[in-house]
């Protein structure tokens, strides 16, 4: 192994000692559900980013390349000021959904460069402009939009024009668990010199204001005279839980303090402030720099500390650097009696070049030899999106609910038992770094995001990705009826139950290896699909129903509320989740089976549900319209009203082409070695052979290889040809979500209601789900790798023999294992450099040049015509499916 790979290797545990620092500061903690007190559960509105300099936090941190301890205690960041800003900046700002004319929407640029899964290395770059930065400007230039116009970026103001901005390099290197060099280096880009302040900072959480806890942690500059060396200044961090921190910082910073407490004066009034606050509240910093103030605290010591360099001219073309080391005791949880490691063990220039050689040889070996630099370029910035976007979340809903007692009741609206957000939700009690969808934009877990993330995440730290889908399983976590946790705006929404397809996935990247991870994912999945079978399945017909299942727009209304003419909706793509969801535990089961009889009958359970499931998608019986429309020869989703009425709804959309996930091949010795599984099925074909399509065979080259399949050969033909249409679904670099036949629109009229939607390629026109992502066209990476693999695995079973056109119509036919790689591989070129250099996936509002294209942007969502990214502009979650793509060109072969 190498380093990096040993260090992995040793570091199974979430809290192994490698793991206790990292990038687990959120980019955004304001505007969460977490910090809402209010009625309405406006959230946006509660803790606006325009008090985020001025109130204390509840329940995390933000800043900009922060890092901090695996309990968030402490927080070391970046604040930066350019002279012409009317505050500092020490958080990334963005749009609000009612702000935004296409939902919430980060206004700054900002790239990870960098990351190593134990954050031995890791690099992150934010690009500031030396003009006043245009807040107002951005607010009212795009509250002047609608949601048929581009959004107003912040190369519209003209602040960025000519290269006017610094590129700010912030590079993490551990000497140790505990020992970490922080280099900021910041390069003006510009035609002229322009001034810069850094101003680093180092703060504990606020854990003394609420009531629970009254010890109160103190940083104060250090040392008597000739205990440090010279040319160096020494903050000293004392917390009852992490014992004494120190940080180091070479030549000469200025040194300010204060306390991490809410500025209740300037927010609310003399009148409002308590008693015991502090007179130096946590915005003192941003008022000395800023407004030159005389606002620290002059006994040197607080909460809250800044290290204040000061450049008064750097030149075009020039960088300035600042270095600090952060040392800490061994382990944050159990404090040690020994003091910590001087920081003068190892040169900050040794660890710095040791740590960027140990990442480049782990990714050496992740990344396929043979990779194209372009390729290894994107896979490398994907891994290093994943690791930045750990979170350390921490949410207790039953005391969030409650209130703290040093605070004011929260209002009783908020605890309502049914209008009040995720009252249902009271053992929720979560306290971990969590992988998120997007550092801004979702700061906060998905749970279906969260599976897809864990693919790639396996490729380079599988035991991080069993950790995170295990969590979501977890009885702080899981509800007591089994429905996992959707996202913290409302826990009880329905994502689409993927985490088995994500298990198999991780299991089969791991090398097939960890059977402990796979039986405690089975069985926390025993717990959730009764839930789905007794809440989703309303008549107990097999054909189920979950409201949006994450892909907002998708229909002709609102799948998540109340339905026009009233009745159900039946859906064609819950009930392929379903399926997808039998096969994965039944092929898990089989593999636990090898071993432990027992699962021996679990596979045989989940074999009868999906029996059952693949017949309801051939005929929904005689009281309903079947999913299946055999005129179009396509599935739809079916309105059926109180009196039994039903409506298909006769759009082609990604609903209709899920059912394809439901396939499976039964390995060649389950016949011989599970005997209750090949027993029942023998009997099902005897007693059932008309429903034999279900379950395809196909011989090849003297191996009897068995599909299990929800569709017919027919519907697996039609479905394909759709697939591949370049009129329908397949784009250049993708598949879109819904048909490009339906540019003209469509209209459907159920009951005294009109419905319509057309083939939308970009940006959401309308505010379904707050306008702020559309699944009316574009590409989204979870649903096409959940397409892609399905094809691929037809392609070694019952479709190991077709060859089918691609694209249809061309008249060039492959086989589907080849179409699933081109398929994947065009998911790929949204990343690929054109002649210009410029990246199809590169947003509309990002610039062209040697300073722009050689990073790439990691989008929520793809143009379905031409690729440019859409929706969260850092969505490295599940857009980093991309690096699994390129490591696995020919996907995983254990199926």
């Amino acid at each position: 192994m190498n380093a990096e790979q040993q260090r992995v290797a040793e570091s199974d545990d979430p809290r192994a000692p490698w793991r206790l620092w990292g990038p687990y500061v959120s980019a955004r903690q304001w505007g969460t559900v977490r910090e809402d007190y209010s009625a309405d559960g406006n959230a946006w509105a509660h803790l606006p980013f325009e008090h985020s300099h001025q109130r204390a936090y509840r329940w995390g941190e933000d800043g900009l390349a922060g890092l901090c301890d695996i309990d968030g205690f402490l927080n070391l960041g970046l604040a930066l000021w350019n002279g012409r800003d009317d505050r500092l900046k020490e958080r990334l700002f963005g749009l609000t959904n009612p702000q935004g004319n296409h939902g919430e929407d980060a206004k700054e640029h900002w790239w990870a460069i960098e990351g190593t899964p134990t954050h031995s290395y890791a690099q992150w770059l934010y690009r500031y402009p030396q003009a006043a930065f245009p807040y107002q400007d951005l607010i009212d230039g795009n509250a002047a939009r609608g949601y048929d116009d581009d959004e107003y970026e912040l190369f519209d103001t003209g602040v960025l024009q000519e290269n006017r901005f610094f590129d700010v390099v912030v590079t993490h290197a551990k000497a140790a668990p505990t020992d970490i060099v922080m280099e900021v280096t910041a390069t003006n880009h510009g035609p002229e010199a322009a001034p810069l302040h850094l101003v680093p900072q180092l703060w504990f959480r606020n854990t003394w204001s609420w009531g629970l806890d009254d010890r109160r942690p103190a940083i104060v500059l250090a040392g008597e005279e000739g205990e440090y060396a010279e040319g160096q200044v020494v903050l000293e961090a004392h917390h009852h839980e992490l014992g004494q921190v120190r940080l180091t910082a070479d030549g000469a910073p200025r040194v300010l303090f204060c306390d991490n407490e809410t500025n209740y004066a300037d927010l609310y009034g003399e009148d409002a402030v308590p008693a015991s606050h502090t007179g130096y509240p946590k915005d003192a910093i941003d008022r000395a720099v800023v407004h030159g103030e005389d606002a620290g605290n002059p006994g040197q010591t607080g909460t809250k500390a800044a290290l204040w360099w000061q450049f008064d001219e750097v030149g075009p073309g020039d960088s300035v650097t600042v270095r600090l080391r952060l040392t800490a005791q061994q382990s944050p949880a159990t404090p040690q009696v020994h003091e910590p490691q001087p920081p003068t063990l190892k040169p900050a220039d040794e660890v710095l070049q040791t740590r960027r050689r140990e990442a480049d040889e782990f990714y050496a070996e992740v990344i396929p030899e043979g990779t194209s630099a372009d390729d290894r370029h994107t896979a490398r910035r994907a891994f290093a999106g994943l690791q930045w976007g750990k979170q350390l979340y921490l949410y207790d809903v039953t005391r969030w609910l409650a209130g703290d007692p040093a605070q004011p009741p929260p209002p009783p609206q908020r605890a309502d038992r049914h209008a009040g957000r995720n009252v249902h939700w009271q053992h929720v009690n979560l306290a971990e770094v969590i992988s998120m969808p997007d550092e801004w934009e979702y700061p906060w877990f998905a749970t279906w995001d969260l599976a897809f993330h864990t693919v790639p995440l396996a490729h380079v730290d599988p035991a991080f990705a069993k950790f995170q889908l295990l969590l979501m399983c977890r009885e702080w976590a899981m509800h007591p009826n089994g429905q996992l946790p959707a996202y913290e705006w409302n826990f009880s929404d329905v994502n689409p139950p993927v985490h088995p397809w994500a298990a198999w996935q991780v299991y089969s990247i791991d090398g097939n290896r960890d059977r402990d991870f796979l039986q405690r994912i089975v069985l926390k999945m025993l717990l959730n699909f009764p839930w789905w079978v007794n809440r989703k399945d309303a008549d107990g017909s097999n054909v189920f129903e979950g409201g949006f299942l994450g892909m907002d727009n998708v229909g002709l209304f609102d799948r998540s509320e109340e339905l026009p003419g009233g009745g159900r909706l039946e859906q064609a793509d819950a009930t392929a989740w379903m399926g997808m969801f039998c096969l994965r535990m039944l092929r898990m089961s089989v593999e636990l089976a090898r071993e432990d009889p027992a699962w021996d009958e679990v596979a045989t359970k989940f074999l009868v549900h999906f029996l059952a499931i693949a017949e309801t998608m051939e005929d929904a019986g005689a009281d309903h319209t079947s999913l299946w429309d055999p005129e179009m020869r396509f599935f739809q989703d079916v309105l059926v009203e109180d009196d039994g009425t039903a409506h298909r709804m006769p759009v082609r959309s990604m609903v209709g082409l899920l059912p394809l996930t439901g396939v499976s091949i039964l390995p060649n010795w389950v016949a011989q070695e599970l005997p209750d599984l090949t027993d029942f099925l023998r009997g099902w074909i005897e007693r059932r052979p008309e429903l034999q399509d279900a379950l395809l065979h196909t011989n090849f080259h003297g191996f009897s290889v068995r599909t299990l399949s929800m569709l017919s050969q027919e519907q697996l033909a039609s479905l394909v040809g759709y697939l591949l249409d370049e009129d329908e679904f397949l784009a250049p670099h993708g598949i879109r979500s819904l048909s490009a036949a339906h540019r003209e629109g469509l209209t459907v009229r159920i009951s005294d209601d009109e419905l319509g939607l057309r083939y939308e390629p970009a940006e959401s026109r309308s505010g379904m789900f707050g306008g702020n992502s559309n699944w009316r066209g574009p590409i989204w990476f979870p649903v096409n790798a959940m397409l892609t693999d399905a094809v691929r695995i037809y392609g070694r079973g019952a479709g190991i023999d077709m060859r089918v056109e691609f694209p249809t119509g061309s008249g060039h036919r492959m086989s589907l294992t080849q179409i699933a790689t081109e398929l994947e591989q065009r998911l790929v070129s949204l990343f690929r450099p054109g002649p210009d250099g410029r990246r199809p996936s590169t947003p509309i509002h990002h610039p062209s040049g040697p300073l722009w294209d050689v990073h790439p942007t990691f989008s929520e969502y793809f143009n379905g015509d031409n690729g440019t990214g859409l929706g969260a502009s850092h969505q490295t979650g599940w857009t980093a499916m991309v690096a699994h793509y390129i490591c696995a060109p020919e996907g995983i072969t254990n199926r």
